[in-house]
């Protein structure tokens, strides 16, 4: 058998095993316990290591002869799956094999056993997490586990150690292509109540006793006291099922995730398939994606996420950062609503919002009441923390409520000069160490401070719409900025559970300049002639999440027009100035109608007489990204590449299997064809050479 390579930085998991006397039963349970010995924020995984000391803490178990075998986890953390920091290590297909080979061996034991086997899913249970659990011959679930899912068709794998043989065949197919294909590709999971109505598990209890009621839960079925009743699983409709997930997958990702196809092929041989075959190609299918470069770009872009985005580059020191105990929002439209709504729960102190006008301000307050209580009509907020919030949010035609503020965020019409009036205004008001934070798009935090006394204390603070959604802060640095400004915005960051990135003051920051140089090109092919259906279908073998004309139709056709007239001015060699896209905005229609292009905006649209290929669309929209990419880093607007497909990624909704941008653009030669250089060095984010 091939040797799996060492995990140099694996943090065993150890299966912890003790005897555990539960009343009405003869002879105790063996409850293994899964442990890393760190708290929730360093979950367990299984590495090599902690595959190994599960299968000893199963020998063990069953060496006892005990009345059951259970397995549960630490605290809040049953296990989120594989650790993927050994996967970059394995380097061959033998190694991949094992792999498989090795958690199959593991697994199987509790499938295997006759000894009734339980797992008791006491806090998040991902990946391999859930599948050691679908091994077991039955589950209770604990009401405050965070997630429950199988996620790895997202990150370029399949569910590689029974998931895919194991789920159809208990929960029936539906269910099933719903845990494995939708709800990665949309980045959901299970919440407990969930898994119970799915059938993932047998019985939900509550967190407070949660292990103690599942060991006497465990001692009924034991005893014959609990009857656990599965329905029937329907295999008439297996078939009928997959066909419709393939078109629906065709018809999203074109075949640009080959992880997907893979989970479906798995899916269908589950219907059918032996165990040991289904899982036999399990570990064929693991083996072929994880050295492939989707995976690794997958990867790639997971740890950006999971790392990089929690340890931003170029942060001042957190001591500097001052205290926020009142914060100011200029303006009570939509996005300012939205930013007072995100402030109010998250920092937990007084907001107010101003506005011209009575009526607008009323109106921006009522739509945060609102917002509030639909969270609890959805039971994500309780009506005390309802009530709390309500009373902190206020608002005033006078700005002299901002007096006592730490930190005033504007978001008003995209105009320098009224940005810079707001802040003339205010800074006769507020403290000298107030922060002053803008969520411009694309104008220069340099230029609307400058005319300030104390231009050090205004920051960029750039969220993305929906801000309750998108996770991602661009937190720009103007010439005059300083670190406690930037301390502050950062710590405030934190507090509003966004992932930060520090970008320097250059037009339209990171997310705005990549996707407005993309669709840039995407109008110069309609300005040359291209049909406006040839331009939107170009990228579909790149697996997008949208296509270009619905992602316009997203981000606004005026506000596209307004962040390029920006670009424009100040790159006028990169970024044309579409007579078509201003026919659109000046048109005011959608630009899809019934998921189809309007057939009024393809009338609208009047090109040349030189029309492009889809390939050759898509050719020059990415020579172009890599064009800007490499200017951007060689301008610092970010420290690295890494950041630019973070940004993307958490922004721009760019998929992992691209691992944002950068990474495709090195596997594809664009990068080096473009600027004569990669961006990332050969085997980060690809598969080593």
């Amino acid at each position: 058998m091939t040797a799996l390579p060492e995990y140099p930085n694996e943090v065993v998991t150890k299966a912890l095993v003790r005897q555990v006397n539960v009343p009405g039963l003869d002879r105790p349970a063996a409850l293994i316990t899964l442990d890393n010995g760190f708290d929730h924020k360093k979950p367990n995984s299984f590495g090599p290591g902690g595959l190994a000391s599960l299968d000893a803490a199963i020998t063990a178990a069953t060496e006892a002869n005990p009345a059951f075998i259970a397995i549960t986890g630490k605290p809040y953390i049953f296990c989120v799956g594989a650790d993927i920091t050994g996967m970059p290590f394995i380097t061959t297909r033998e190694q991949a094999v094992a792999l498989g080979e090795l958690g199959h061996r593991v697994f199987a034991r509790l499938k295997n056993s006759e000894i009734p086997t339980f797992a008791f899913i006491n806090g998040a249970a991902l990946g391999g997490g859930l599948e050691v659990a679908l091994h077991c011959h039955y589950r209770t679930v604990s009401g405050g586990a965070a997630a429950l899912g199988l996620p790895e068709v997202a990150i370029g794998l399949i569910p590689g150690w029974g998931g895919s043989q194991l789920l159809p065949n208990l929960i029936g197919v539906p269910g099933a292509a719903q845990i494995i294909l939708q709800n990665p590709l949309t980045q959901k999971v299970l919440r407990p109540k969930q898994a119970r109505e799915f059938g993932v598990a047998d019985a939900l209890f509550e967190p407070a006793a949660f292990i103690e009621e599942s060991l006497a839960w465990a001692a009924g079925v034991v005893k014959g006291d609990v009857t656990v009743e599965r329905p029937e699983v329907d295999r008439d409709m297996w078939d009928g099922v997959l066909f419709f997930a393939k078109q629906q997958l065709d018809e999203k990702l074109h075949g640009a995730v080959p992880s997907a196809n893979k989970a479906l092929e798995l899916l269908a041989l589950a219907k059918e398939a032996s165990f040991e075959d289904g899982t036999a190609a399990e570990t064929e299918a693991l083996a072929d994606l994880l050295l492939g470069d989707e995976a690794r770009a997958s990867l790639y872009a997971f740890d950006l996420v999971q790392r990089r985005a929690k340890r931003p580059v170029g942060v001042p020191d957190r001591s500097l950062a001052r205290k926020v105990t009142k914060v100011g929002v200029i303006g009570a439209g939509l996005m300012a609503s939205q930013l007072a709504l995100l402030f109010v729960r998250r920092l937990q102190v007084p907001v107010v919002l101003t506005d011209l006008d009575q009526a607008r301000v009323d109106k921006g307050v009522a739509y945060v009441h609102e917002q509030i209580d639909k969270l609890v009509a959805k039971r994500r907020l309780d009506e005390g923390s309802a009530a709390k919030f309500r009373g902190l949010v206020s608002g005033s035609v006078d700005k002299s409520v901002f007096a006592d503020a730490d930190f005033v965020i504007e978001a008003v019409f995209e105009n320098l000069d009224l940005k810079k009036q707001i802040w003339a205004e205010l800074e006769k008001i507020v403290s000298p160490e107030a922060i002053l934070a803008t969520n411009t798009s694309s104008l220069s935090i340099t230029d609307m401070a400058a005319d300030l006394e104390h231009p050090e204390r205004v920051v960029g603070f750039h969220f993305f719409n929906p801000v309750a959604v998108l996770p991602l802060l661009e937190i720009i640095k103007g010439e005059k900025t300083d670190d406690a400004t930037l301390a502050t915005a950062f710590a405030v960051g934190r507090e509003l559970k966004k992932s930060s990135v520090l970008v320097k003051d250059a037009p339209a920051f990171v997310v705005n300049r990549v996707l407005t140089r993309f669709t840039s090109e995407v109008f110069n092919a309609i300005d040359a002639g291209t049909p406006l259906d040839v331009v939107n279908e170009a990228f579909d073998p790149l697996g997008l999440p949208m296509r270009p004309i619905a992602l316009l139709q997203l981000v606004g056709p005026a506000v596209a027009y307004h962040v390029g007239e920006t670009l424009h001015t100040a790159f006028p060699d990169r970024f044309a100035d579409s007579p078509n896209l201003k026919k659109i905005v000046d048109a005011g229609l959608p630009l899809i109608v019934d998921d189809e292009l309007n057939p009024e905006v393809v009338t609208l649209v009047e090109g040349g007489s030189a029309p492009l290929s889809a390939d050759q669309v898509r050719e020059n929209a990415l020579a172009a990204l890599a064009q800007e990419i490499r200017i951007m880093l060689d301008e610092g607007v970010v420290a690295e590449a890494q950041d630019i497909d973070l940004c993307m990624v958490l922004g721009a909704g760019w998929p992992f299997h691209l691992g944002g941008v950068t990474p495709y653009l090195d596997r594809s030669g664009v990068a080096e064809k473009v600027t004569g250089k990669r961006f990332l060095p050969v085997g980060v984010a690809s598969v080593p050479a």
